[in-house]
């Protein structure tokens, strides 16, 4: 599998209309005129996952008082999600992306080295949209523990 173009600041944010956890669409078109922050994870429940979820959950006041909302997007199907929302008491929107396309149109599925190994995956990556749908923030490759906090600082949240 070959490296997936990666976004840079200024790039267009690639649209998309993805499922939310109970099935409805979501647009990225729905946050014009606010801030998003898009990011991406492996799978629902996971340890991993699960701690970068609930970092953003409770930084969401912070966020949306400085005008940032947040998406989450896997591969999970919509019923594995609302779990997922359900036991971590997530408040945001979590899309699920199960052909990977949205993935693939972000760079944040492809090669990825994993406990030595190279495999194909999710790459756990985070983007800030401005308000104008642009990719002012791209992220590659985040670890998931302390991410949110150093994301927070870097945007002086």
């Amino acid at each position: 599998m070959t490296e997936n173009h990666r976004l840079t600041a200024g790039d267009t944010a690639p649209a998309f209309t993805l499922p939310d956890a109970d099935g409805k669409p979501v647009s990225l078109a729905d946050y014009h005129g606010r801030k998003v922050i898009v990011y991406f994870y492996p799978a629902a429940s996971t340890p991993g996952c699960t701690k970068q979820a609930c970092d953003f959950r409770d930084s969401l006041a912070e966020l949306g008082g400085a005008g940032i909302d947040v998406v989450g997007i896997s591969p999970d199907k919509p019923a594995k999600l609302a779990k997922f929302r359900d036991a971590e008491q997530l408040t945001f929107p979590l899309l699920s992306d199960p052909d990977r396309s949205v993935l693939m149109a972000w760079g944040a599925f492809g090669e990825k080295t994993m406990y030595g190994k190279t495999v194909t995956g999710v790459i756990r990556s985070t983007f800030l949209v401005d308000e104008e749908g642009k990719i002012a923030l791209a992220q590659y490759n985040v670890r998931a523990t302390g991410h949110v906090a150093k994301l927070r600082r870097e945007l002086s949240v």
